[in-house]
């Protein structure tokens, strides 16, 4: 590890030089882990300027990199190659024993990837799917409203979907995966990547949007992949917004289906939040698994 490297990467964030996110992706080459790098930049927000933080002690392995065994489930995080030789990480969750498993590729709401998204990884494993959740803020997770809208709003949205599409060789790449493609589900920004991604992706084999910003109803029109969407009536965007783009998949013959629920907010899945609706979560939870058996 070069210390000096080290120490002018801490100043420069320390003086506003460089965003977070550059921080990690530089920190993570020079200290040898993402794990390290996110340890560092904890220390620089405990230390004042004129007094820049230890080096972190790159000898000690990043413990949240690998497979472990957890009951039927094998989960833990991967890292595998990205666009532009860039190394990816993501949380992976599968079963031990099956092979021939069909692959699903969760995306993170604006907060990141955090320990819901987790379970919702290996809640698709324990029903019988590879699951892969790609890390697409290289490390940063956060729970205020204010740093994850700043988070949202650094994220390449192309570069993402390219992030994506990389997470989908890997998945598919896996032995104990079925085919080239993979389903596709998001959640708030993460639904909106969903859709946009079906622009792009050829190895995108259906999608899931819970509640992402939806796509006009002629972008709709060019997509291939089998759709499902699913909104309530009091979340901010609007069941008109979203059944346009759905006029746009049936206007093409592309199979989808629209689910409204009826009093359901925005983020009505996700069970940590006040928002989570258990009946509308339920229902939309099956329809998912029952659309990715159905498509994939």
């Amino acid at each position: 590890m070069d210390r000096i490297k080290v120490m002018e990467l801490v100043r420069s964030y320390q003086v506003g030089e460089i965003p977070r996110r550059d921080f990690l992706k530089k920190g993570a080459a020079a200290v040898g882990s993402l794990a390290a790098a996110n340890s560092l930049l904890v220390a620089c927000a405990q230390f004042p300027n004129d007094n820049p933080p230890p080096v972190v002690d790159e000898s000690q392995p990043a413990a949240s990199v690998g497979l472990e065994e957890a009951g039927e489930l094998t989960a833990g995080v991967v890292e595998y190659p990205g666009p532009n030789g860039k190394t990816l990480m993501g949380y992976l969750a599968q079963p031990s024993a099956a092979s021939a498993q069909k692959a699903v590729i969760v995306i993170q709401e604006w907060w990141g990837l955090n320990d819901h998204i987790k379970d919702v990884v290996r809640r698709f494993a324990e029903a019988g799917f590879a699951a892969l959740a790609p890390d697409l803020y290289d490390g940063q997770v956060t729970t205020e409203p204010d740093e994850a809208r700043k988070l949202a709003m650094e994220l390449d949205t192309a570069a993402a979907v390219a992030e994506i599409g990389s997470a989908i060789d890997y998945l598919t790449g896996l032995d104990t995966v079925e085919g080239d493609k993979a389903g596709i589900v998001g959640f708030c920004m993460g639904g909106g990547l969903v859709a946009q991604s079906a622009l792009s992706l050829s190895n995108m084999g259906a999608g899931a949007v819970f509640y992402g910003r939806p796509l006009s109803t002629e972008e709709a029109k060019t997509v291939t992949a089998p759709m499902l969407g699913f909104i309530g009536t009091n979340d901010g965007i609007t069941v008109e917004s979203m059944e346009a783009m759905h006029a746009g998949f049936a206007e093409s013959g592309l199979p989808n289906e629209l689910h409204v629920y009826e009093g359901a907010q925005h983020s009505f899945f996700n069970d940590t939040r006040a928002s989570y609706d258990a009946d509308a979560s339920a229902d939309a939870w099956t329809r998912t698994l029952n659309w990715f058996n159905t498509h994939l």
